[in-house]
């Protein structure tokens, strides 16, 4: 008795991503328009499979370069340019053998997937450490000076020392080991992806719950960014206790 097509849909559905090849040659002899477009929807999922896992493999470059260090960090930052809130840095230490797809500079990721692989590096990373620094520092010592401070919080919160760190375009002053800064990092290395991911969610978390401690300005949405609805609502409300005074002088 042939097969319904609805069954054979719901068989792609539930198949993972080891079992399509299975799926193609039991059906692709199927001469059904239904179960031939399934087949090329199968086809395609596979193809995207394996051009991620080239990709990925291409952001190991480094971590293989330097894969006589035992404890290889990737450091990044997110928070530089906003005019509201903390700058928040990660560093995070993968296993040697990482299986994790999808790792990316966190802006070229939408939300829903950035939550995705935080939960997954909170999970499978070597270790996670996050630094912080406030606008009442940033105002105080320059947005530069208050990131390496965070970074170096970061790289201290480890709970493993590193041997080498992969930062994001900066060599931090005030460290020990070895440091390698790649420009556009994030995207060139999965240990910086995946810092990168979890300072942009960390930061994004607390921007949220700030919005609930200080309506009106849009913080939720705007992350502290200077949207055009947040500079509407600074010269309206004036500043708030996280503004960074020293980026909002324009407007207020």
């Amino acid at each position: 008795m042939e097969q319904k097509i609805n069954d054979i849909r719901n068989t792609l559905q539930a198949a993972t991503i080891q079992e399509l090849p299975v799926f193609i040659s039991q059906y692709e002899m199927d001469g059904r328009a239904g179960v031939r477009n399934l087949v090329d929807k199968a086809k395609k999922q596979l193809l995207a499979y394996e051009k991620e896992l080239a990709r990925t493999e291409k952001m190991k470059k480094y971590e293989k370069q330097y894969s006589e260090y035992d404890f290889i960090c990737g450091i990044d930052e997110v928070g530089r340019g906003p005019l509201a809130g903390p700058v928040v840095a990660a560093a995070v230490i993968l296993p040697k053998d990482c299986g994790l797809l999808y790792l990316n500079d966190s802006k070229q990721l939408s939300e829903k997937k950035r939550e995705e692989l935080y939960e997954k590096i909170m999970e499978q990373a070597v270790a996670v450490g996050v630094g912080y620094n406030s606008p009442e520092r940033i105002d105080e010592i320059n947005i530069l000076q208050a990131t390496y401070e965070a970074m170096r919080e970061a790289v201290h919160g480890l709970r493993v020392v590193p041997d080498l760190l992969l930062n994001d375009a900066v060599t931090i002053p005030g460290l020990d080991m070895r440091q390698i800064p790649i420009i556009k990092g994030d995207a060139k290395s999965i240990s910086i992806a995946a810092a990168s991911i979890v300072a942009k969610v960390t930061r994004d978390r607390l921007m949220v719950q700030y919005d609930e401690v200080f309506p009106g300005y849009g913080f939720a949405s705007n992350k502290g960014y200077g949207a055009e609805s947040h500079i509407e609502a600074l010269k309206t409300l004036g500043s708030c206790p996280i503004h960074r005074k020293t980026f909002i002088k324009n407007f207020v």
